[in-house]
């Protein structure tokens, strides 16, 4: 593999030449937010999105809850199902939801599953979907029921527009609406309160993957889906492998463990919770995450991201072939469409992904989308202006090679 470019200034001499000189942005860095984390410096890390980044009083309590199940198996173990309910409970209070009302899973994925099983169907039932949806939740709905598949342009203005072209393509078969609360190769918010209450109304039942909401979003819960999941291990700065699936009341019967416990006669939540020896530190600490959040400044935090991903979008926007798609303003995360012909099928946007960690050191995503992919940015507290300009200086060598 090629040794990695690891500049520490704005402008370097990239694989086409001499880089570009960027002016400085509105956006700056968050102050003590790279010291939280343990991240390599000398690589720009711009996706968070995809997998998070556990800050450092987190990872702290994680280890010290490892420790304490070391030293003695069983009285930790007994007591399990109570701390659950306990950093349940804190999760809620996070959330403004009801604690009897959510139960920690291990993602997205899983949370799609539970949710999809616990729905009533019938022979000739559908299950709609939409094109930017994340590929294993659209492979759960699959699994249930023929799925009716939404072409959502990546350019449609707004969010009306998104809701419209949703309702247009619901059929008299639509039992089920399976929608990103915001996707996540393009970062457009879908299901909207506006949407989710237009799918109620027509008898839809609504399942949202807020993989994306909790730490971004002031109000993620907000709509009321029937069903709704959400990491905790992205902007919610949990250790790894910490999601939440809220269920509407109504619902709440129906939700059956995929894998039988010793819990099951208590039902939801504790029945989709218990994983006999399984590691629950990253669940018991989750609550330390949404915790520092709020003594950052929850709404500081997320402006400061907001403000950050919207100085490297407007950076790349600049660049020949690069457009911007349409965004949330709160939103941490930026697209933009590459040039035709570029990372239009998965290998190939694997490829240029890992060929610009390798040679530049720097984290992005490179999403692929049938004509020409996308490159997504993300804004964090640990990222500083100046690693945007990073990618903006390299980025045009890459672009020519399509």
């Amino acid at each position: 593999m090629t040794e990695p470019i690891r500049p520490t200034g704005p402008a370097h001499e990239g694989p086409g030449g001499p880089a570009r000189a960027f002016p400085a942005g509105p956006a700056h860095a968050f102050p003590g937010g790279p010291a939280l984390f343990h991240l390599d410096p000398r690589v720009a890390h711009l996706n968070h999105g995809s997998f998070g980044a556990v800050p450092i009083p987190v990872q702290e309590a994680q280890a010290a809850l490892r420790a304490e199940l070391h030293a003695d198996p069983d009285a930790f173990f007994i007591a399990v199902p109570e701390r659950l309910a306990e950093a349940r409970t804190r999760i809620a209070s996070h959330l403004g939801a009801d604690p009897d009302g959510i139960a920690f899973i291990a993602n997205a994925t899983e949370g799609a599953n539970l949710a999809l099983d616990a729905v009533p169907l019938a022979d000739g039932d559908e299950i709609l979907v939409t094109d930017h949806g994340y590929g294993t939740v659209v492979a759960a709905a699959a699994r249930r029921a023929p799925v009716t598949t939404v072409a959502l342009d990546p350019h449609l203005p707004d969010e009306d527009a998104v809701r419209e072209t949703v309702l247009a393509a619901l059929t008299p078969r639509t039992r089920v609406a399976v929608l990103d609360h915001v996707s996540s190769p393009t970062a457009r918010t879908i299901a909207s309160p506006r949407l989710l209450a237009d799918l109620r109304e027509r008898g839809v039942t609504t399942v949202v993957d807020g993989a994306h909401a909790v730490g971004m979003l002031a109000d993620p819960l907000a709509g009321g889906a029937d069903f709704w999941f959400g990491n905790l291990h992205k902007w919610g700065y949990a250790p790894s492998g910490s999601a939440v699936l809220a269920v509407a009341p109504q619902h709440r019967h129906r939700i059956r463990a995929l894998v039988p416990s010793w819990e099951d006669q208590h039902g939801f939540p504790r029945s989709v919770e218990n994983r006999a020896t399984a590691d629950y530190t990253g669940w018991l600490a989750a609550p330390e995450g949404l915790d520092l959040l709020e003594r950052l400044d929850a709404a500081k935090v997320r402006a400061h991201n907001s403000a950050l991903a919207a100085h490297g979008a407007a950076l790349l926007a600049e660049l020949p072939g690069l457009t911007p798609l349409p965004h949330g303003e709160a939103l941490a995360m930026r697209t933009l469409r590459l040039p035709a012909g570029l990372a239009d099928t998965p290998d190939r946007a694997r490829e240029l992904r890992e060929l610009i960690a390798a040679e530049q050191g720097i984290r992005v995503l490179i999403w692929p989308w049938p004509g020409g992919g996308g490159i997504r940015v993300c804004g964090q507290i640990y990222n500083r202006p100046e690693e945007y300009e990073r990618l903006a200086a390299v980025l045009p060598s890459y672009l020519s090679r399509a």
